[in-house]
């Protein structure tokens, strides 16, 4: 039986003879169903209609993206740390050529994912690779693909190996999460932030919303805690969710300036009505 996958977020289900009756993602209010209806497909067809493109930022960052977008669009990443590679984050489509690739690049030794809307797949990749999956337990009720290739971890940081490490931020999800490599950026050290923190258009700020489509903001306590959580680290560059939304350099003091502004525009300080 096939796993079906849901076109508007990339989510992948158990299998089952007959498309889900809708998907629990997209009828929460971080998501949306489209005006069109709910619509499914399987990998197989997807390897048929999408392709994935490949963007290496600096050494040992690759960005990995289907082409043309599918469901959210996001972009997933490649990282290749002196312990292991990681793919932070997930997409959809999986074919031969990207397994081939990133094979040649020394496999995936771990997957770890920012929150419920980038999971997509990530049993398919874990499988191909032999790779864990690192979610943060307090979004387990959205995993709809169980696996013994998930493991759940708990509390406010964990570490992959040395110089990776998992940071839970909260905000978008309760288990929201952000990556953190010490020794990325040329050692200046580097956050992998999915929409948890969201790089803006003009690539200057970050923002933070607990649904993007629905367009509902988080609390001001909600967003300070991010900013505390990122505060004993160093890094100097952020990777957002898209290709071209990266904070390139200074992002740690972006994060501060940007949670100084959401918390002044939701309290109506410094000229916000």
């Amino acid at each position: 039986m096939p796993n079906f996958i849901c076109t508007a977020c990339g989510m992948q289900y158990s299998e089952s003879a007959q498309p889900p009756a809708h998907c629990v993602i997209c009828d929460e209010e971080r998501q949306y169903v489209p005006p069109r209806g709910q619509t499914w497909t399987t990998l197989e067809a997807l390897r048929g209609s999408h392709t994935n493109t490949f963007l290496e930022y600096e050494t040992g960052i690759i960005g990995i993206g289907s082409v043309p977008a599918f469901a959210i669009g996001q972009r997933a990443l490649l990282l290749r740390t002196g312990h292991g590679n990681v793919l932070w984050d997930c997409v959809a489509t999986l074919d031969a050529a990207t397994v081939t690739l990133i094979k040649g690049l020394g496999g995936i030794d771990a997957i770890a994912i920012s929150h419920p809307h980038f999971y997509t797949t990530m049993v398919e990749w874990a499988r191909a690779f032999g790779a864990r999956i690192h979610l943060h337990a307090a979004d387990k009720q959205w995993i709809m693909r169980n696996d013994p290739a998930i493991a759940l971890w708990d509390g406010e940081t964990a570490s992959l190996w040395d110089g990776v490490t998992l940071v839970r931020c909260g905000g978008h999800f309760e288990g929201g999460t952000v990556m953190h490599w010490a020794h990325g950026a040329g050692g200046r050290g580097l956050v992998c932030a999915g929409d948890i923190l969201t790089v803006t258009t003009d690539r200057k700020w970050l923002s933070f919303m607990r649904s993007y489509p629905n367009f509902i903001p988080l609390s001001v306590r909600t967003v300070e805690h991010i900013g505390a959580a990122l505060a004993p680290f160093a890094f100097d560059t952020i990777y957002g969710h898209y290709f071209d939304r990266v904070i390139a350099k200074d992002a740690k003091a972006v994060v501060q300036a940007s949670v100084a502004r959401y918390v002044a525009a939701v309290e109506g300080k410094r000229g916000y009505a």
